[in-house]
């Protein structure tokens, strides 16, 4: 059984359970950051309301992704590129430096996604809900499924 919640507020403190989640295995999603180009943002942000019984549809992820979009293409990811390339020359506290500004642009696309996720219509659903997951929808825009969760993560620390 489901019903539909219009305009479920989320706070900021999304993100401090999301950061957690990528605590236990920060290796994990960067593997899929850089191999399949998937939003850790994003599948963190699926993975929080998967937990929390909240399901959006498909359109919604495509929404979502589309929403930081530009930003990342533009400004994120070709500064983690240079932040990438300038790590071997770069002394350890300027380095930190490069985080710390990676960080505070992170936080801007966190803050994107909030704004929108606050905008759309989710589903509270059951635990027992068979439908599809967020992450099932979200890895879906990338040709992708859960398996390669597990495949990725063969240890099984992240827990879905």
């Amino acid at each position: 059984m489901s019903h539909s919640i219009h305009h479920q507020m989320f706070s900021h403190t999304i993100w401090h359970h999301c950061e957690q989640s990528y605590s236990i295995n920060p290796e994990f999603y960067i593997r899929l950051q850089d191999s399949y180009q998937v939003n850790i943002n994003i599948l963190l942000l699926a993975q929080y309301l998967d937990q929390q019984h909240y399901v959006l549809m498909q359109q919604h992820w495509e929404t979502l992704t589309s929403v930081v979009e530009k930003w990342e293409a533009n400004v994120l990811q070709p500064y983690r590129r240079l932040r990438r390339i300038t790590k071997v020359h770069l002394a350890n506290d300027e380095y930190q430096k490069m985080l710390d500004v990676e960080l505070i642009m992170e936080r801007k696309s966190q803050n994107m996604l909030l704004q929108k996720l606050n905008l759309l219509d989710g589903e509270t659903v059951n635990s027992d809900h068979c439908g599809p997951s967020n992450i099932q929808h979200y890895l879906s825009l990338f040709g992708l499924d859960e398996a390669i969760m597990t495949e990725l993560n063969p240890q099984g620390v992240i827990s879905l």
